[in-house]
């Protein structure tokens, strides 16, 4: 069935014609490489407190500095429930979001529909990848970049083919579709990096464990990857596919395969760079937020998974393979299990993934500095949507406050509303070359946090400046 929103295609239509009307005529007017970092789940509280416990102050994370332009973002989607003739979302409303926690808990996206605005500039039906509300295939801003001859990349603390990732890369009617998302990903996409967890023969712990392939594309797909390091060609079920030509020589361009934590560690100090990667650390589901007593609410007190790089190892292994190409690239990387922990309403390991996140944003800062510049380059800090309505402190009659510091090394005063997602608006923060166009963007007002952009718009940018 296919369904049309009157509110939906005008609002479209105006910031297209706007965008338009703006659009930059000269190749020195847009950034050369942009990098879209995703704090999965993480809200305004989730960057405070974090701020709070390790620097006993919000405002301390690195991308909150003064070079920051600081902004908001509306997450919700098109659609919650395809299946209802009631299913459309109400937008959100800053009357509303201020004093009614019901109103927040309600109408709010799922990371598929959030992906695949941020990532094509199309709101969407909750669980969708890469789909419009009629199941329409939409083009991601990773093919752009390859379609202009740039290098393009995906990158995530959780597993590869989860649904930011896969709504950065795929087209899938549903996020859970995972064997067939990483099929998609491998032998379908012209990606220059995947990383992601997903090992297949571990647990959260890195530990050996009954085998679960499907985050990697299944069995067959996953045999023939680690029994050749050259492989372009794959048979999965009596049927043959061929891995794609990401550079333009005609010829297939096969994945260099990295999983011990000593290859991370080597690319990121940009030693022995691949044509092509493809990165799964030694572990299930994530990085760390799973691994065992994840009720600590104490961050860092539970001993840390070994033997894993981390975001920030992955993130330079990225920028260093894709900077090889002169034209410039874009990539994702998103600390995916910011909302993991959230949703369990762990406190402590919230702390621990956003900082995580913010040392991933202090590497890419300090690469910037190093390798490229201000000058040609974009980044975008920002989250798909807000996890655990988490709140500070009651002030009277008002519940949505923001969290309470109580000194550094300290837990925050923190309170969760929710185990789900809400339709609060989340952060985000700009930096570099084309940044300004995000005050044109904020059109629209919240008495808290100031203007804010819709989720499509970040999308949005990046067609405008490289859609030519």
């Amino acid at each position: 069935m296919k369904i049309k929103s009157l509110l939906y295609l005008p609002l479209v239509a105006v910031i297209t014609l706007n965008l338009m009307c703006s659009k930059p005529k000269k190749t020195d007017d847009v950034p050369k490489n942009i990098i879209v970092f995703i704090g999965d789940g993480m809200g305004f509280n989730h960057v405070d407190a974090t701020s709070m416990f390790m620097y006993g102050e919000a405002g301390k994370l690195v991308f909150e500095g003064d070079e920051w332009l600081k902004l908001a973002q509306a997450t919700y989607s098109a659609i919650t429930n395809k299946d209802s003739d009631d299913g459309y979302t109400t937008g959100y409303s800053p009357r509303y979001a201020r004093n009614d926690t019901a109103y927040l808990k309600s109408n709010f996206t799922d990371s598929g529909a959030a992906a695949t605005a941020l990532s094509t500039g199309y709101k969407t039906y909750n669980s969708a990848i890469g789909l419009d509300i009629h199941g329409d295939t939409l083009k991601h801003a990773t093919e752009l970049a390859k379609e202009i001859g740039k290098s393009a990349g995906v990158v995530t603390s959780v597993m590869l083919s989860h649904a930011t990732p896969a709504g950065f890369s795929a087209n899938s009617v549903h996020r859970n579709r995972y064997e067939q998302i990483a099929k998609q990903q491998i032998l379908n996409t012209k990606l220059d990096v995947l990383m992601g967890c997903g090992h297949p023969e571990l647990n959260n712990d890195g530990e050996p464990d009954e085998a679960n392939y499907k985050y990697v594309g299944g069995s067959q797909l996953w045999e023939q990857l680690t029994a050749d390091k050259s492989v372009t060609k794959f048979v999965i079920d009596s049927v043959e596919y061929t891995v794609s030509d990401i550079n333009g020589d005609s010829k297939p361009d096969a994945w260099a395969l990295i999983t011990d934590s000593t290859d991370f560690a080597a690319i990121a100090r940009g030693e022995k760079l691949p044509h092509r990667l493809l990165g799964i650390p030694k572990v299930h589901s994530t990085l760390q937020q799973s691994r065992k007593n994840d009720d600590e609410e104490i961050p860092w007190k539970q001993p840390m998974n070994t033997g894993l790089p981390d975001l920030a190892q992955m993130s330079l292994a990225a920028l260093n393979v894709l900077n090889q190409n002169p034209k410039g690239f874009f990539v994702m990387i998103e600390g995916g299990a910011i909302d993991w922990a959230a949703h369990a309403n762990q406190s402590g390991r919230v702390i621990e993934e956003t900082h995580d996140f913010n040392k991933a944003i202090a590497a890419v800062v300090d690469w910037i500095e190093k390798y490229s510049s201000w000058d040609e380059t974009l980044v975008i800090v920002t989250a798909d949507h807000e996890t655990g309505m988490l709140c500070g402190p009651v002030e009277g009659d008002q519940v949505v406050t923001q969290v309470k510091s109580n000194g550094k090394g300290n837990l925050p005063e923190m309170n969760w509303y929710s185990k789900d997602h809400t339709n609060s608006l989340v952060p985000l923060y700009v930096r570099g070359k084309g940044s300004e166009i995000f005050r044109f963007l904020a059109d629209e007002f919240d008495p808290v946090h100031g203007p804010f952009v819709q989720n499509t718009e970040i999308a949005k940018s990046v067609f405008l400046f490289w859609d030519r």
